[in-house]
């Protein structure tokens, strides 16, 4: 958590007056459901007391005005003007703008300044938070009357036209829709979505951030979305209602895909089956069943490190070391894969014994520092003041 007076001073700073608004937007994390979401099925993330904030002033001119404190960097564009820059970071911003102009809504000039306190490269998603964060603040100042799921979108629009992501639309999603003590079953087909509460009871949640990120990330993601996309393929030649994987069964898979291209069916295999563990999970917190829900994490891990290939050494090992403690009741990697944090339900108080337990052989094996990262389930975007 950012002081807002700390923010209003720096903003003084910066541009010489008073702010008109502060907003905040969380990042995430998510309990179950990896890879689901391009494939049109459930996810089940939830916000983190971990937040983007964005401070904003209307302008009399058509000037857009940027600071970065992280970057310790200016950017200034006419609204006329507004493109991608090769500068980076003002595109997750400008691509809002770009959003809300296509929709027709007028903007003027404005000073904006962004800072945050999420763990960057963690896979917590703070590009969407900057994204959330500006659309609502934007929509606040100017009256814009946007819906929050038309922000999620927007923001999730942005990342594809400015920022060349082509994410699903989960990030966004939990950052202007989370409800603290809850997570949210959203389903990526047509976004309808429930809370469902998210009591721990004597357990907590601890990030360990493995603070690697592969190269193959990427080109991974494209190949295995390819694959999943494959499979649905020769699935429509005798299915024409398939139009994704959530249309599919297991018996399907086996008659049409196994037979011809064994490395689609394991993928599109994984998604079902991940469904379905996200199913169990939400049964096993509505029962308030912590061991039944930390196995399907342990579950989801293994598919995901076996099956769908998006594991790496670094993840793997901090799932089985934890794996052998009695105080964790569930582990996974979290996120597209290739690096960024395991996700862990641990006996309160346990987790900084569970950080010195595994960082000396961390340390030894891969020659890296892990780092922990506590979190609490928190609010969606919020006007600070």
């Amino acid at each position: 958590m950012i002081d807002k007076h700390i923010l209003e001073s720096r903003f003084k700073d910066v541009f010489g007056k008073n702010p008109d608004l502060v907003v905040k937007s969380p990042g995430r994390i998510n309990i179950i459901g990896e890879h689901t979401d391009y494939n049109e099925g459930f996810v089940l993330p939830a916000a983190i007391d971990k937040a983007v904030y964005v401070v904003v002033r209307k302008r009399e001119d058509d000037l857009i005005n940027l600071y970065a404190e992280d970057f310790k960097e200016n950017f200034a564009i006419s609204m006329k003007d507004v493109a991608p820059t090769a500068q980076g970071w003002p595109n997750y911003i400008l691509g809002v703008v770009q959003q809300i102009e296509n929709k027709g809504l007028s903007l003027s000039g404005f000073d904006l300044y962004i800072d945050g306190d999420i763990p960057v490269g963690a896979g917590l998603s703070s590009s969407a938070a900057v994204e959330c964060a500006t659309g609502y603040a934007l929509n606040e100042l100017y009256g814009l009357n946007l819906d929050r799921v038309t922000i999620a979108k927007m923001g999730q629009m942005a990342e594809h036209t400015y920022a060349g992501v082509k994410c699903g639309i989960m990030d966004q999603f939990a950052s202007v829709l989370s409800k603290a003590g809850h997570v949210i079953r959203l389903d990526c087909r047509d976004l309808s979505y429930t809370y469902v509460p998210l009591d721990l009871g004597n357990h907590e949640l601890v990030l360990l951030n493995t603070n690697v990120k592969h190269a193959l990330a990427s080109s991974a993601y494209n190949d295995r979305r390819h694959a999943c996309e494959h499979a649905v393929g020769l699935l429509q030649a005798k299915y024409p209602q398939v139009k994704s994987l959530r249309d599919v069964s297991i018996a399907q898979l086996d008659e049409l895909v196994k037979p011809v291209d064994p490395e689609a069916y394991s993928k599109a295999r994984f998604v079902l089956e991940e469904n379905e563990r996200l199913n169990r999970a939400c049964e096993a917190l509505q029962a308030s069943d912590i061991t039944a829900l930390g196995e399907q994490l342990f579950l989801a891990h293994e598919g995901l490190s076996k099956e769908y290939g998006v594991s790496c050494a670094e993840l793997d090992y901090l799932v089985d070391r934890a794996k052998q403690f009695k105080q964790v009741k569930g582990a996974r990697m979290m996120g597209g894969g290739f690096g960024g944090c395991t996700i862990n339900i641990v006996e309160k108080g346990f987790g900084p014994q569970l950080v010195e337990a595994l960082s000396e052989g961390y340390r030894s094996r891969f020659d890296l520092e892990l780092a922990a990262i506590f979190v609490a389930i928190d609010n969606g975007t919020e006007v600070v003041y």
